[in-house]
């Protein structure tokens, strides 16, 4: 497969593990977004992975935005922004030959202001749950989408910086700043797996979310709440939790770790175009 294909089908392999508790999987929905939404997310996403798996093509801000206008082309809203938030940078990195943490971290430490233009206008295509700006960035506010580039401009940030500048209440900012760190041991943990690939998705998933407070759920529902999460996590890895019940249970409540979900799409790409996974 080419580099472009494994995004994609990191993308619908993510959606098809199961369980993910608080996620949609093959075996899980919420009454507004449903499995078929994911589907076809990622198969509007295609352009824009397209775009980013081409050393010579638009810049990774703009393939962003592509994948995420393509995306949103389905009627359950935001499906895979933050996955793709990942998968994007990480597939320029191998289509480049540097899909390594190092490799990475170059191709995001290179984003100049035309990217993160790119990447607020792909608010404009989307609703996103995000966290409020950090200090001093209130004009810069994500969730202005185009409305804010003037002052980005101004101010001459990349997207390397306005991920930065998020990094400590984003986990997928903090990929950005720091080497994608966790998405690469996400590309570990499947590819030391066992069984189909989905199953090691999932187990992955369930692994990632037992070790930190997903930022997602903080966003949603605090940090106390995504703290309990991580316990409930490690009481399933333990044996002490039915992960089944887990998951039941966090749909029900509406707990979605979102941000888990989109580093277990970043680990299966990452493992997919190197080749050590395949289906």
């Amino acid at each position: 497969m080419n580099v472009a294909e494994c995004a994609q089908l990191a993308l619908l392999l993510e959606v098809a593990g199961t369980p993910k508790p608080g996620n949609v999987d093959r075996c899980r929905e919420y009454p507004d977004l449903r499995f078929e939404h994911f589907l076809a997310g990622a198969v509007g996403a295609r352009p824009g992975l397209e775009a980013a798996a081409d050393p010579d093509g638009p810049c990774v801000g703009e393939s962003f935005e592509r994948a995420v206008a393509g995306m949103s082309q389905q009627s359950g809203g935001n499906t895979q922004f933050g996955a793709l938030l990942l998968v994007v940078p990480l597939a320029r990195a191998a289509a480049a030959g540097g899909l390594s943490p190092s490799g990475a971290s170059a191709v995001a430490e290179a984003t100049t202001v035309d990217d993160a233009a790119a990447f607020y206008r792909a608010f404009d295509h989307v609703d996103v749950s995000v966290a409020e700006p950090p200090e001093g960035w209130g004009p810069l506010d994500v969730r202005q989408g185009s409305d804010a580039v003037a002052e980005l401009r101004d101010r001459g940030l990349s997207l390397y910086d306005v991920m930065a500048a998020s990094a400590g209440r984003d986990g997928v900012a903090r990929e950005w700043a720091g080497g994608f760190e966790r998405s690469f041991r996400a590309a570990e943990l499947i590819e030391d797996g066992d069984g189909p690939v989905t199953d090691r998705a999932a187990d992955t998933y369930l692994e990632l979310l037992a070790e930190e407070p997903d930022t997602f759920v903080a966003i949603q529902h605090g940090e106390a709440a995504a703290r309990s999460v991580v316990g409930r996590a490690r009481s399933a890895l333990d044996g002490d939790l039915d992960p089944d019940a887990l998951a039941d249970d966090l749909v029900e409540e509406g707990v979605n770790p979102g941000t888990t979900a989109d580093l277990t799409a970043a680990g299966l790409f990452v493992a997919l175009a190197r080749g050590t996974v395949s289906v």
